[in-house]
């Protein structure tokens, strides 16, 4: 008996909500640290977290989107990475500024 696959309905793409902001990739640091320029004109560092790890490939140029940290400004979490359909999306939305990806070296 041959299984058929389920159509899977489009998901939706998270956009930034309060406390979120976008970010491009401009380097990795190490371990679970990458370097990240936010739409806030902030350049952060990053941190992925453990479900993430060894689960999704984040890579200089990427798109992600992160929350920044009460204590400390210049750091952030990483709570998803954007796929390339979703990047375009992004752009032609004029979410994310191709200005932004100009100054990440992208």
């Amino acid at each position: 008996m041959v299984k058929k696959k389920q159509e899977e309905a489009p998901k939706e793409i998270p956009l930034p909500s309060e406390g979120q902001v976008i970010c491009v990739v401009t380097g990795a640091m190490g371990a679970e640290w990458i370097k990240v320029l936010c739409t806030d004109s902030v350049e952060r560092v990053a941190r992925i977290p453990g479900k993430f790890r060894k689960r999704v490939w984040i890579a200089p140029g990427d798109i992600v989107l992160c929350v920044p940290w009460d204590f400390r400004a210049d750091r952030a979490d990483v709570i998803y990475r954007y796929e390339k359909h979703e990047k375009k999306y992004l752009i032609d939305k004029g979410i994310v500024p191709k200005e932004l990806l100009e100054l990440a070296g992208t």
